[in-house]
């Protein structure tokens, strides 16, 4: 269970970012999940033309290896192995 602080913090670090779209809040929570601030673009523009199962598939996979440091370069992979999947099926 989470401290009321901790809980405050994650709060204060959502409220941050302005988001006039749903699309910009998850593309926000992406970035902090993955730990990736750099490309906080990228992922805004990835929930926006992206089909939102894929990435949510690739998140929780990148989210699933705690000890790899590079969450959203796993993330990126397993979205392209994804992609190319679903073409190989059409």
């Amino acid at each position: 269970m989470k401290s009321i602080g901790e809980i405050t913090n994650l709060v204060q670090i959502k409220k941050n970012t302005r988001n006039s779209y749903e699309y910009q809040a998850y593309g926000n929570r992406l970035c902090e999940e993955l730990c990736d601030p750099t490309k906080r673009t990228l992922y805004i523009k990835l929930a926006k033309n992206e089909d939102r199962n894929l990435l949510e598939i690739a998140r929780l996979h990148a989210l699933s290896n705690e000890k790899n440091p590079t969450k959203g370069k796993i993330f990126m992979w397993k979205l392209s192995q994804l992609k190319k999947s679903i073409k190989e099926k059409k």
